[in-house]
């Protein structure tokens, strides 16, 4: 079955199987790979042994507790069923003791009791998963009613030019005889991609992006592009934002930088670290922005740890990593859990807990050459401190006019949690630490 994910997800998309009817598997193989509203997960299987049914084909989506795979338990060693899946997912156990549990039956899904096949996943129900059916099941589904396979690929050439170019070849629509997969459908792939559309949505087969008849593109909203929607029309519907923006000169801030990477290069401390420790040292001082609104409660609710997030770009599009227990951590400490997770988030690797439970937002959208902006804050939170591009501007510095490292500072604001002047005085503080960083130490 589907297991719980943990964080209040409910559903997955399925992107891209890794085994199909027939392959033998063993414990703790990854066999799919799904995408929740928060990341992409590869799914190990708990048992070993053939691969009967696949349950769903690559673009469906799923609730948790609907079957996945069926494998068959015939040819389970005995160590295997006593020790258990070393593997285990948040809400997903394999030991010998939830295996003893009852089987929750699926209407329509195969029956344990009495067949060759049993489906692989944690006997018990995952708090989340639907309700239990009635005690009377279907017959156990036959593997030759599998809706899916694995995508054919003959060639390895075609395999190592989706690979290098992050293809996922379930969700190509194939041309070849027998429903292989041919170079020429890859390449296909990449000019979508190229043209802004995810490789995994090309294709009208799977039922994802589709041509109308006017000829546009219509691509369904699902996965990580709908949560953010979801929490971006919550942020602007529920929270009555201001904003307020200030120059800056950074000259100072990139004097410092330079200095600590001269005197230490193995910490990595960029401008981002530095921005990270001035929005943590102007929180202490401004608990007011670290905070959230309880509408049930009609309460304000400032957060006692600091839980810093980042925007960041991935293979699937923005994304927002979090820096837990930011506020505890000095800025040695700050640049390694960013460069960390900035890492994963390059990747596609990160996992739903590091991209939830954020209280404060830092988005340097200064990366994409941009000065400013006004950033819709990152819903349930209270603030979002925006950097655009540090570049040379005219300034007046010393009673004369010179050329100066100059940034725009953007604080977005909930008016609920606090008044202009408290932001305003944030965004100073911040500024100020940016013009002259020797003020952080009389914080710290």
């Amino acid at each position: 079955m589907l297991p719980d994910l943990g964080e209040g997800l409910t559903e997955a998309e399925v992107i891209e199987w890794h085994v199909a009817p027939g392959d033998e598997v063993h414990v703790d193989q990854i066999v799919v790979t799904v995408e929740t509203a928060k990341a992409s997960v590869d799914l190990p299987c708990p048992y070993a042994g053939p691969v009967l049914t696949l349950h769903s084909a690559p673009g469906a989506v799923l609730e948790v507790g609907r079957p996945l795979l069926t494998i068959g338990t015939e040819q389970m060693s005995g160590a295997e069923k006593k020790s258990g899946s070393g593997n285990v997912l948040v809400g997903y156990g394999t030991s010998a003791a939830r295996r003893s549990g009852r089987r929750r039956v699926i209407p329509g899904g195969p029956q344990a009791a009495g067949t060759a096949g049993s489906v692989a996943a944690a006997p018990a129900a995952p708090a989340t998963a639907a309700p239990a059916a009635p005690a009377t099941a279907a017959p156990a589904t036959p593997a030759t009613a599998a809706p899916s396979v694995a995508p054919k690929v003959i060639s390895p050439v075609v395999r190592k030019l989706a690979r290098d170019n992050k293809i996922s070849l379930a969700g190509l629509a194939p041309t070849g005889p027998g429903d292989v997969i041919r170079r020429a459908d890859v390449e296909a792939a990449l000019r979508v991609a190229d043209a802004g559309l995810p490789s995994h949505e090309v294709s009208p087969k799977h039922g994802l992006a589709r041509p109308d008849r006017a000829g546009d593109l219509r691509i369904p909203l699902r996965g990580v592009r709908k949560a953010i929607a979801d929490k971006m029309t919550i942020s602007r519907r529920e929270i009555p934002e201001a904003s307020v923006w200030v120059d800056v000169d950074a000259t100072g801030l990139m004097a410092v930088k330079d200095e600590i990477k001269a005197v230490n290069p193995g910490a990595g401390i960029g401008l981002l670290a530095l921005f990270a420790r001035i929005s943590v040292a102007g929180l202490t001082k401004f608990p007011e922005l670290n905070a959230r609104v309880d509408v049930d409660a009609q309460e304000i609710v400032q957060l006692r740890d600091i839980n810093l997030s980042f925007a960041a770009q991935s293979p699937r599009g923005l994304v927002v990593p979090v820096v837990h227990g930011a506020g505890e951590m000095n800025t040695t400490e700050l640049a390694a859990a960013l460069r960390e997770l900035t890492e994963l988030a390059t990747d596609g690797k990160l996992s739903p807990a590091q991209m939830t439970g954020g209280t404060f937002t830092l988005n340097n959208y200064g990366v994409f050459g941009t000065d400013g902006a006004t950033p819709i804050i990152n819903y349930p939170e209270a603030a979002m401190l925006g950097v655009g591009r540090i570049i040379d501007r005219p300034w007046a510095h010393e009673g004369q006019v010179a050329l100066r490292k100059v940034a725009q500072l953007g604080l977005t604001f909930d008016h609920r949690v606090c008044d202009g002047g408290t932001a305003g005085g944030f965004l100073r503080f911040v500024a100020d630490c940016v013009e002259k960083p020797a003020l952080l130490l009389a914080g710290l």
